[in-house]
Parts: C-alpha cells; structure tokens; sequence
C-alpha cells in the first residue's frame, strides 16, 4: 500500500513506520521534523494547515514517481500519528488546538480526496485516569472500548473529540475510519525500567498497568491497514498482559479496590483489554516485556 503517515517521526511512529516499511508498504512520512530510515520519503509539513495536509496527500512521494509520466498515484491510507504527546509540553489551550484541529485537518483531507482507510491514533487517556487531578478509577475492569470516555485533562480531551471527529467524517463517506486508543508505549531500549515496575507497582497505577510495544503497535496499524469493511471502530491498542509481576487478581484487589470486575480474566491478563484487536483484528502479540527483563 501507498500511505501517508503523519508524526513518523515521533517515539511511537520511528517504531510502526520500519515495521510497515518491512511489510512492503510505501510510507511518505509526513512531519515537521524527517524521519532518518532507508525507504522512508519525507515531506515537512504542519497539520493545523488545511492546505498543506489537501497538498501532501496530492504529491508526488520522491523523484521516482514522476517517471511513469502518469500524474501522482493516489495513497491507499492514510495513518494519523502527529499531535502534541501529553500534558506539560505546551500550554493546554495549545495542546488542544494542535490536536483537535490538526485531526480536523488530515481527516477531512483525506475524505474529501477519496482515501479510503484512515488510522487515527487516539490514546488511554480517554478513560480519564492517567491525568487525572488525584487518584481516579475506571468505571469497570478490565477496561473495554464500549467504557464511558471522561477525561479532565486538555490531552483526553482532545482525544476524545478527535474520535468524535472521525466518527462524523466516517458517517458522512463510509469508509473505513479506526481510531486506536493507544498505551503507554515502550521501546525496545526502555524494557530495563521494568525492574523498577516490578519493585513499585503503584508508578504504573495510571496507565491501568498497560503498555504497548512500539513494534507491537506496528502490527496493529498494519492489521488494520489489512482489515477492509468495519467503518467506524475504536480500538484499544495495548499488549496482552500487565506491565508488572503481579497477578491480575492481585492488582485489582491492591490499586482498585472497589471497582466492578465485568467478567472472569486470565492469570495475567491485561486490566487495559486487548481482546477486540486480537478478535476483531488478528493481533497476535510478539513482544512480552518477559522476553526481555530477567
């Protein structure tokens, strides 16, 4: 396929990007900063631009492509990744405006330039515990898609009008739109903090004890990539267990005492719940933190 993927040059998309380059996908990275890997095609641009999101997904990819003499070839996806990442970078009012219009922005680009399947990444902050003012709880475990979205920060809660905004352009053309509401992303490098993890379990409280592994992540986008005719869907996008030593059970009884437990889980099963992408998708996970840390 032939996709336009923007922020391919943040923590998670220098990561999903090889892994759909080694798919057999042509990728045009599309950010304010190039990502430097053979095979990648580049072009700067900035998402809160309207014009220069229409312009990107109507040019050419590099030099070869004027050779056919056969005008640009059309993308077959388009994949969602740049934003402002968290809280504390930019102001609030900042973050959200990056966010939700840029979102606006590639979406409707995309729609209105006929490109068929979209990927937006949403993120786990939607459940509205990761920034919360003080110790919140999710409305149930383990936590599922069809769950109530309230964020109070200005990050979630651009998240969640960009799923929002996905959902409408997906009601409006009917194509296929996902939104991957992703975890707390981990590197290959960064498999050693897992020590600390293990030791103190509370500093994972927050992330509901999920994280994806960056290459992990890149199938899913390419699961979804391969996967025609679902519309519009929200997916969590985590790995299949907990990121601490701990099991399932006892994890709930210890940081979320109180909250409803909705169905019988696995030994070790992940509280952020990876089912429907591994049901709906095909996932198939390939990186336990496990392998990894002793």
């Amino acid at each position: 396929m032939r996709i336009l993927f923007t922020g391919g040059s943040g923590k998670a998309g220098k990561h999903v990007v090889p892994y759909l380059l080694d798919q057999g996908h042509r990728v045009v990275n599309v950010d304010l900063t190039p990502l430097d890997h053979p095979g990648v095609d580049n072009l700067t641009a900035d998402i809160t631009d309207s014009g220069q999101m229409f312009n990107v997904m109507s040019s050419y990819a590099n030099f070869d492509e004027l050779e056919p003499g056969t005008g640009v070839p059309k993308f077959d996806a388009v994949v969602h990744f740049a934003a402002v990442p968290r809280i504390l970078i930019n102001p609030d009012n900042e973050t959200f405006r990056v966010n939700t219009v840029g979102t606006y922005n590639v979406v409707e680009a995309a729609v209105k330039l006929g490109i068929n399947k979209i990927i937006v990444a949403s993120s786990e902050t939607t459940y509205g515990v990761c920034f919360a003012d003080g110790t919140a709880n999710p409305p149930a475990l383990p936590v599922e898609e069809d769950m109530d979205v309230n964020p109070m920060d200005s990050y979630g809660l651009s998240k969640v009008l960009n799923e929002q905004t996905a959902r409408s352009f997906q009601r409006r053309s009917g194509f296929d739109i996902y939104a991957l509401r992703i975890g707390n992303v981990i590197e290959p490098h960064e498999y050693p903090n897992f020590k600390h993890y293990c030791a103190h379990p509370e500093v994972r409280r927050r992330n509901i004890f999920c994280y994806i592994d960056a290459r992990d992540l890149g199938q899913i986008v390419d699961r979804c990539l391969k996967t025609d005719g679902l519309g519009f869907q929200v997916f969590n996008a985590g790995n299949d267990t907990n990121s601490v030593d701990m099991p399932t059970a006892e994890i709930t009884e210890r940081f979320f005492p109180g909250v409803p437990v909705t169905r019988e889980m696995g030994e070790h099963e992940a509280l952020y719940s990876n089912r429907k992408i591994r049901e709906m998708l095909g996932f198939k996970e390939e990186h336990d933190w496990r392998k990894y840390v002793e």
